[in-house]
């Protein structure tokens, strides 16, 4: 792809965010890890920590399908806009895996 006259390659942009998504689902993935390691550590396994990984896993599993869905409209010639909906469920998957996590811990 060749840059447009004012230097900027339109190319860029979609594949760094392309790239961010994938990262976040990397670090939602090792929270969700270290939550179910974190819940069956010591051979302790309580009832709350089995929940707390349960739901880590099901948030996971949430975010994973949100990010999918973006990485392949960003795979589009023209992507557009993360739409409201897409963007609330990220953010509240990524809160809700954070506390679920620090449930876990505590």
């Amino acid at each position: 792809m060749t840059p447009s006259p004012g230097g900027r390659d339109p190319g860029l942009q979609p594949e760094r965010t392309r790239l961010a998504w994938r990262r976040t689902t990397l670090s939602c993935t090792v929270a969700a890890v270290l939550a179910a390691r974190q819940s069956v550590h010591g051979g302790d396994v309580s009832a709350a920590g089995v929940l707390g990984a349960g739901l880590s896993l099901l948030v996971w599993v949430a975010f994973l399908v949100v990010a999918q869905r973006r990485i392949a409209a960003l795979g589009r010639a023209r992507p557009r806009a993360l739409g409201m909906p897409a963007a609330v469920a990220a953010a509240l998957c990524t809160v809700a895996l954070a506390g679920f996590a620090v449930a876990v811990v505590v």
